[in-house]
């Protein structure tokens, strides 16, 4: 059961998401909140079409700007309050935040007719040789040898 102060956190994605979304159509319809001890740390719509980069879906801009508020890539203890359930990369930056909980309004079933999200999932599931964007490996070596070196740091950039 959803306390008053979540509801709070959810309507206010919810409001955010109308701003993007119709208000200002800066993107899609999608708003996002980071929560850390039950105060807002950040607040973002989707800017997609605003800002000319795909990437700006309403959770990466609210995680991106919790990061620079906190000063951390770590948002371990943050919540994420979402208008929508996560697409694949805004689910992975969540997890690659460590978020430590999402909540979200509406389903990807709602709008699944405006925005592919779950076509986006399933086509992750099949094999490389059958997603949809063509996929060619190339330089493994050469690859492979940074990793050995990264690997050898011993004050590499682990997260």
């Amino acid at each position: 059961m959803a306390t008053q102060q979540q509801l709070t956190f959810m309507r206010e994605a919810i409001r955010i998401q109308r701003d993007a979304g119709v208000v200002r159509k800066s993107g899609g319809a999608f708003g996002a909140l980071i929560v850390k001890e039950g105060a807002v740390v950040a607040s973002c719509g989707n800017s997609v079409i605003k800002d000319l980069d795909p990437s700006a879906h309403a959770e990466v801009n609210a995680i991106r700007q919790a990061c620079r508020k906190l000063g951390t890539w770590d948002l371990s203890g943050c919540e994420l309050y979402s208008s929508c359930q996560c697409c694949p990369m805004c689910y992975s930056t969540a997890y690659w935040a460590r978020i430590s909980h999402i909540y979200y309004a509406a389903s990807w079933q709602i709008y699944r007719d405006l925005f592919s999200d779950e076509e986006i999932s399933q086509d992750m599931l099949k094999p490389i040789a059958q997603r949809h964007i063509p996929q060619e490996q190339m330089l493994e070596e050469e690859a492979v040898q940074v990793w050995e070196e990264f690997r050898a740091l011993p004050d590499g950039a682990r997260y």
